[in-house]
Parts: structure tokens; sequence; C-alpha cells
């Protein structure tokens, strides 16, 4: 990025401290975030994109989004343990089917859940960072939230002045913060668990395919086949959403238009009145005739939904009226034709079930449909690659997960995003399900809970959603609540007793991730209320200043801080042991904005601190801006806004020196030399320290020395830093 310096920018009269989530009035310590550049802040793509580009999206979001979701007649007959079915058995099991993408697939997330975006992003995640960002808890106060971010979302100004009751309850107690945090975790890491999963169910499912034409194929060759094409997706990743979505979208309109015109096919040969399972009675009476044994069949069931997750989690990499569009259109009836064409040909042929796909498939166009459907299942596996990239940027972004490394592969869509570590971890554990567990009723019950658990989730953060931020109706959050909860509630609890039979498998990925961010969370909270209990202030500072034995030496020195309402500890540290500080010295901050560039004259913001050679800088940048703080360009352009600033600030009252003579300093600075100084800091784990902070500070020490530093994680590489080190008492 090309940091040139344009006009000081002007500085706002309030700064929201997004590491305590509390708001204070500025001082002369804080680095605050110009007011224009949160006018920019990611307005909905929807006002930028024409008609044509969001057509040429919703095609792109076939390669991507859906993928899950429209491979799911693989294996959803296979899945389910029948027992002698009938045609009612059938009837019944379609009209669960097609009421269940109705309502979970068309109004709860096509409708619904698309529009409670927070800055452009979905997923669990987003709708726990949209809650904070709209009442004083977790890591940003509603004082900074985003009124565009999410449809309508809200409120008009007047009623945001009254918070609801429920929103009161979030910010008073402790508990129930805790509790949503919780939840918004294990929603999370089960999204990620399904990014495990349907990559090895769809693969598995979809190469088997080979057995029945030839019989003598055996089922460990089809799981190395499996592991094999998996490994050659996972290698794809790098080059990117958009480029990898341009090569799978017509694979996915190949499949989505051919297994529709079979299912018409198999209908009108097999079972015309099919259509007649629409009316509900049908799932009434399967309950009513099976009793428990019908309840069980939902765990198999929920599969026809899985993927609808990723059309919300994936909407960063596009845009609400692409992915709308894309569903409602293309997938929506494709799957409900194919599962009428599924359900019509069981009906006549009711012991096929455990391979309801290829057996229903006319025998002169087999082989053409496989290499589709294995192509197919290659491009489900896509929907949740992506997705669990995005949960697993966010959740960077919003320190809660180790830093891992983040990178933007568009520069015109911020949500886009690859992450080399992430990519191999799945990698690994998506053979080694496939290898371990090769079952595919096993891997379809893991899957089950997984799906299952994220919608339940989902729809309590969006009820959530509702009450606190839109202020929709009561009736109206009430309807959506009762119907949704209870729904998913079945599902979950049928779902639940498949955990001996792989349904322990998806608990075990969550337990082990949410064990990760927990202690992550921990470990960053402590530094937290350390830092900001031992912050400095600028009377310390000038203490420190003051003593005879330390001095201003010659240089300039960049000392890069967190802290945006003091100045972190470690800088008493750095100056009670070097005895000095440089004659200029800069106390830089970098803020990530989601914005795909920020405009020249708002990338620098300075700041005197009322001491002399002391400022306050602020380097801001986009997704899309490449930046880089090496060399001789970067110091030049901040001194250079200094300089800028410095004249402008000259008829103040507070400023005793001349400006030639400030402005001759910070040359005569630059040219005894320039350092870049940041801190290191490790927890003092001393012996009173009860075993449980013990355990989770030793943790948080294991997971911050092997991760990534944060700007670089984030793409920005940083210059070669002096790092003063020093020790918190835990």
């Amino acid at each position: 990025m090309d940091l040139q310096s344009g006009p000081a920018v002007a500085l706002p009269e309030l700064l929201i401290d997004s590491a305590s989530g509390t708001s204070h009035h500025l001082d002369s310590l804080h680095f605050p975030l110009h007011n224009t550049t949160d006018s920019v802040m990611l307005q909905s793509s929807d006002n930028k994109t024409g008609r044509w580009s969001n057509l040429l999206l919703a095609y792109k979001t076939l390669g991507v989004v859906f993928g899950g979701l429209v491979t799911s007649p693989l294996y959803v007959y296979p899945s389910m343990h029948l027992n002698s079915p009938t045609e009612e058995d059938y009837l019944g099991i379609y009209s669960i089917m097609f009421w269940t993408l109705t309502l979970i697939g068309v109004v709860k997330y096509a409708c619904i859940a698309l529009k409670a975006d927070d800055q452009g992003e979905g997923g669990t995640f987003a709708l726990y960072s949209l809650l904070c960002r709209n009442m004083n808890i977790g890591i940003l106060s509603s004082k900074s939230s985003d009124v565009n971010s999410s449809q309508a979302r809200c409120v008009l100004n007047e009623d945001n002045k009254q918070k609801s009751r429920l929103g009161k309850v979030f910010e008073t107690s402790m508990v129930a913060r805790r509790a949503l945090l919780f939840i918004a975790m294990l929603g999370t890491c089960m999204l990620i668990g399904d990014g495990i999963l349907t990559p090895s169910i769809s693969v598995l499912s979809a190469m088997d395919g080979l057995r029945a034409p030839f019989p003598s194929i055996s089922k460990s060759l089809v799981e190395a086949l499996s592991a094999v094409v998996l490994f050659i997706l996972f290698l794809l990743q790098k080059f990117g959403t958009s480029r990898v979505s341009f090569l799978f979208s017509p694979i996915m309109g190949a499949w989505t238009l051919s297994t529709p015109l079979v299912g018409i096919y198999s209908i009108i040969r097999h079972y015309p009145n099919i259509f007649k399972a629409l009316s509900p009675y049908y799932i009434f009476h399967f309950f009513w005739r099976n009793g428990k044994e019908g309840w069980l069949m939902l765990g198999g069931t929920i599969l026809c939904i899985t993927g609808s997750e990723a059309l919300f989690a994936d909407l960063g990499h596009f845009n609400r009226s692409s992915i709308q569009i894309a569903f409602l259109f293309t997938i929506y009836p494709s799957l409900i034709l194919t599962y009428a064409g599924q359900t019509a040909y069981l009906i006549k042929n009711p012991n096929d079930h455990m391979d309801g796909f290829y057996k229903f498939i006319p025998k002169t166009i087999y082989w053409p449909i496989f290499i589709i459907a294995t192509s197919a299942a290659v491009v489900a596996s896509q929907s949740l690659i992506s997705a669990t990239f995005s949960v697993i940027k966010q959740s960077v972004v919003l320190d809660y997960f180790p830093r891992v490394k983040v990178v933007h592969t568009s520069s015109n869509k911020e949500g886009e995003v690859y992450s080399p570590e992430v990519n191999y971890i799945l990698m690994v554990f998506c053979i080694a399900v496939i290898l371990i567990f090769g079952d595919g009723q096993d891997i379809g019950n893991a899957f089950g809970v997984v799906v299952s658990l994220v919608m339940l989730i989902t729809t309590i953060l969006l009820t959530l959603v509702m009450i606190i931020i839109w202020r929709t109706p009561s009736l109206l959050v009430g309807l959506y609540f009762i119907i949704f909860f209870m729904m998913e509630g079945v599902y979950v609890s049928a779902v639940l007793t498949k955990i001996p039979e792989g349904g322990w498998i998806p608990f075990a990925i969550s337990f082990i991730l949410s064990f990760i961010m927990f202690g992550w969370y921990y470990g960053r909270q402590r530094k937290i209320q350390y830092e900001l209990t031992h912050k400095i202030d600028l009377g310390r500072l000038g203490m420190l200043l003051s003593d005879p034995s330390v001095q201003r030496v010659p240089g300039l020195c960049f000392f890069y801080t967190k802290i945006q309402n003091g100045l972190t500890p470690i800088l008493g540290h750095y100056t009670k042991n070097m005895r000095s500080l440089h004659k200029v010295t800069i106390f830089t901050t970098l803020r990530y904005l989601l914005v795909p560039k920020v405009s020249p004259h708002e990338r620098i913001v300075v700041k005197k601190l009322g001491l002399r050679g002391v400022y306050a800088c602020v380097i801001q940048y986009g997704y899309a801006d490449s930046l880089n703080l090496e060399g001789d360009n970067f110091v030049s352009q901040v001194l250079d806004s200094l300089q800028e600033h410095i004249e402008n600030c000259s008829s103040l009252p507070s400023d005793h020196m001349p400006v030639q003579e400030e402005i001759s300093e910070l040359s005569e600075a630059k040219t005894a030399g320039v350092i870049h100084v940041r801190g290191k800091a490790r927890f003092h784990i001393g012996k009173s320290t009860s075993f449980f902070d013990r355990f989770m500070l030793a943790f948080y020490e294991v997971l911050h020395k092997n991760c990534r530093p944060a700007l670089p994680a984030l793409g920005v590489p940083l210059p070669q830093c002096l790092e003063v080190g020093m020790f918190y008492e835990a």
C-alpha cells in the first residue's frame, strides 16, 4: 500500500475502546478513527452491483455456497435406518423433507438469516459480533455499531436510545454474557466440524457409485480414491474462491439441471401422484404409524437440509441478492423435484433405499450422471471449506482464535479469504475421517449431529437479534422461535441418540476447538485486564522523562502499541531498563478496517500528545490495501503527516515550541537513526495462582508462542523490531 500522506485528519470527540467495551471522552492518549471512514464501512454490496453483476454472482454461488445442500440426495436415504418401508412411509418421509426445505431453507435462511449480516459477514460468530456491536458486551460497544450492517436492523436512531430489557440483562449479567459467548463458540466449532464432515461424506457417497456396475471394487479402494480426490481439492484452495467457483459452477449447473430432470422422469414413470405428499397430513400419519421408530428416522431426514448453514456463513464471499436468487430459482426447485423422483422410485422399489440415489438413475445415462455426481461431490466440499475460512477469519480478527495466516484472495470482496494452516488441517481431518470411519452411516450420524445443532444455535442467536436489534414485534418473534426451535429441537433430540454410532465425532472435534478458543480468549482477557489496570498516562510518562537518569537520546522511535486510551505498561519497563527515550517517539497503532481501500488522506492519523517529541499515530488500512511498514517510505510519509499536523496546530496555546524548531527536530531525528519497538509480554505464574489459572495461562502461552504475530497474520509485514520483554503478574 502506498502510504501517501494527505491532509492531517481531524480528531473526533469520542472513542470506543474495543478492548473494554466502554466509551471514553477523548484525551491526549486516544488514537481515534476518522468519522468519514465509518461512513464508508461496508455499504451493502446490493447497492454497488447491478442486476447483471448479481446474476453472475448467483451463477458463481453454485460452485461455492450450495454444493453441500444440492448434493444431499446422494446420502439422505442411505443414512436412514429403514425396515421394510411402505408407500405410506415414503410419502411421510418426502413430506417431512419438503417442509424442512421450505421452512428452514426458504423462510429461515433465505428470507431472514441473510438479513442479519455483520458488515457483510454471515454465520454464527457474525451474529454474536452483531449483538456485541449493539450492546455494551464482549468486544464491541453499541456506540461503534454500524446501523447499516444488517438490514433495518435495526431500528431508527431514536429507538436505539431505549435499549430492550433483554439487552440490559446481557449488559448487567456476566452469566448471560458468558452463556452467549459459549453458544457462539459452540456454533463456530460445529460449523468447522461441518467443514470436515461435508467433504468426507459427499465425496465418499459419490465414489461409492463405482461399486454398482463393478461389484468387485472393494470398499477400501473407494475410500482411497475419495481421499485422493479430497487431497487435490484442498490443494486448489490457494487460488481463491472466485477462481475455484468459476471452475466449479458449470459442474454444479449441470448437476442442478440434470438431477431434477431425472426426478421428473422417475415421477412420470413410477408414481405420478407423489406431490400429494406435500400435505402435512402425511407427516402426522407417518409419526402416528411409526412412533419412536419414525422419530429416530429424523436422524437421516435432517441431512436433506445439510449445507444450509453455508448459505449464511458464505455470505461474505458473495452478497445477499445473489445467494437468494440462486437458492430460490435453482437450488430449491431442483431439490424438491430430485427428492420427489427418488421417493417415487423407492415407492415401487422399497428395498433399494441403501443405494437410493444411483438405483433411481436410468441405466442409459448412468455413467454421465456418475461423472457429474462425483464432480458435484467435490464441489459440495467447497461450500463448507469456504465457510470454515470465513468463520476462522472472523474469529481471528475479533481475537477469539489463535492467530493463523489469513490471505485475502480477492481485491473487491473482503470476505473472500484463505488460510493455509486451516486448509491443511482440514485436509488431514477429512482424509482421516474417511479412512478411519469409512462407513457412510457412521459419518451420516455424525453429520446429522452437526447440522441440527448449528441450525438450533442460529435460531437462538437470530431470535436475540430480532428482539435486541431489529425490535421485531413480540408476536412475530414468538411465532418464529416456537416454530423453528420446536422443529429443530425435535431433530436434535433424534440425532443425539446416534452419538454412540458416530455422532461423537463432531463433539470430539468441537470440544478440542472450543478448548483452544476459550484458552486463547481467557489469556487475552487477562492480558487486556492487566494492561488496562497498569496503563501509563501522560502524567506518569512526564514523571519518567523528568527523572535526571532518563536521557532523551537522538533518533526516531516507533513504539507499536495496542492500547488506545493509555500507553502500554511495557513503555515504563522499557524506559526504566534502557534509561532513555528517543527525542522523537511516535506511539503507533495499526487499525484494520472492513473496507477495500482507505483513501490516502485518511491512512495516517496523527496527534501531538503534549510532551516534547511525543506523538500518536494511527495507520489505517483496508483488506485490499497492501500495507508495508518496511523501508524509508513509510517513515517519510508519517513524518510528512506530522509536519503538516504541526503546522496546522501551531496556533494552539499549548504549543510552546516554535513550528520550525519542532519540524527541524523531526528531520534531525530521522537522520540520527530510526528504531522500531514492540512489546513481548508473558505471564508470571506465582505460587498463589489457582490451579485453573495456572493451567489456562500455561495453555495460552503455548498457543501464543506458536501462533503468528497479529499484523503478519492479517498480511501486514512489520519492520525489524526491537522486542522488549516483561512479565505480567497472573
